[in-house]
């Protein structure tokens, strides 16, 4: 009987009046919806509806406050006020929540996931919840499986940094560990390379290098204090090597003068004690007091020197305790490990490892 009622109003309204027909038709479809349905359950859903709409609202409005939210390149000129970046992630909820969970799932909280549990039936968002949950609250064996994923991936993202050379070549290891660096190989090098300029290196460029080597400097010379080291060893203390190969060169000049006079001395002592056993006594004494002062203690302050191979082991040494630290998370200053963990296609790297084992392993069993 309403619906004869609102046909028969339709009738005497203007032909072109398209929106009251089109109202007629969204009240009959909702009374054909809602026939037989009790009208407490119909407020009810209401309801339930307009609570996830509000908590849409809300969990669109916080996500639009963050920094380094991911917006696909196209969308980028528009999503750069929270309002604008609001608009978008609800038009997006709405409109496909599976791929809504892809992009932003990992940044909401446990009640905001629960909006989406209504939504189960469907495969990809019940995948993206699962998923989700299960790195927010993982099991032991989640946590051993992921454990193994992590180490895996960082060391797959290691041999790529080592292939790349920047990461881990001798000056990048030296900035991010410079005591570490002086206490393997920088106290073995001559400093005075470091200062000088370049081949093909602008004035500026060199001015530059030596401003950020002074800062190194300093930074070794706090560790050094730090650890109470004596100041004659703080780096940059050292005596130039030429300085001290031209001293050792006059007081070995001076050894041999001394030495010479004191077996003239000897030899005339010899002769008037007309003894020749006690001239070979003196003079075998007089050898080992100059053999001892050549064989004296290097200075604490003069700089050890090595040969290539020593010098080659020392830099592997340094170097494998600076894989060792990325490995374990200790470059998180200059370094997003997050990325790194997270990142799937990493795997690939094992995948390929397994197939050359797999593939090694068969050949050596034909043979």
């Amino acid at each position: 009987m309403q619906i004869a009622k609102s046909f028969v109003k339709l009738l005497h309204e203007p032909m072109g009046h398209v929106t009251g027909m089109h109202q007629f038709c969204m009240n009959r479809g909702r009374l054909k919806s809602n026939r037989g349905k009790p009208m407490g359950r119909e407020m009810m859903e209401k309801g339930v509806s307009g609570e996830r709409e509000e908590a849409m609202e809300k969990m669109s409005e916080r996500l639009s406050w963050k920094d380094n939210l991911y917006f696909p390149r196209a969308m980028e000129a528009a999503s750069t006020t929270p309002p604008q970046r609001k608009s978008i992630l609800l038009g997006l909820v709405s409109r496909d929540p599976a791929v809504f969970l892809e992009r932003y799932g990992s940044q909401l909280t446990s009640d905001e996931l629960r909006e989406f549990d209504s939504l189960k039936d469907d495969y990809e968002v019940s995948w993206h919840l699962n998923h989700i949950r299960s790195v927010m609250s993982p099991t032991s064996e989640e946590l051993k499986s992921r454990s193994v994923a992590v180490k895996n991936r960082r060391r797959a993202y290691l041999n790529k940094l080592i292939y790349d050379g920047q990461y881990f070549s001798e000056d990048a290891m030296r900035e991010r560990e410079p005591y570490l660096h002086h206490e393997y190989v920088g106290r073995f090098q001559d400093p005075s390379g470091r200062s000088m300029a370049r081949p093909g290196e602008r004035w500026s460029e060199t001015l530059l290098r030596r401003s950020e080597e002074a800062i190194l400097v300093a930074k070794i010379r706090g560790e050094q204090q730090r650890l109470g080291v004596a100041e004659r060893d703080w780096v940059g203390n050292e005596r130039p090597l030429q300085d001290i190969e031209e001293e050792e060169e006059e007081e070995e000049e001076e050894g041999e003068e001394e030495e010479e006079e004191e077996e003239e001395e000897d030899k005339k002592q010899a002769e008037k004690a007309g003894g020749a056993t006690n001239s070979s006594r003196v003079a075998m004494d007089h050898d080992g007091l100059a053999n001892g002062s050549q064989s004296s203690d290097m200075e604490p302050n003069q700089r050890a020197t090595l040969s290539a191979v020593e010098m080659q082991d020392q830099m592997d040494q340094f170097t494998h305790i600076m894989h060792q630290k990325f490995l374990s998370g200790e470059d998180r200053d200059y370094l997003d490990y997050s990325k790194i963990d997270d990142d799937e296609t990493l795997d690939d790297h094992w995948l390929r490892e397994a197939n050359y084992d797999a593939e090694d392993k068969y050949f050596a069993e034909d043979e």
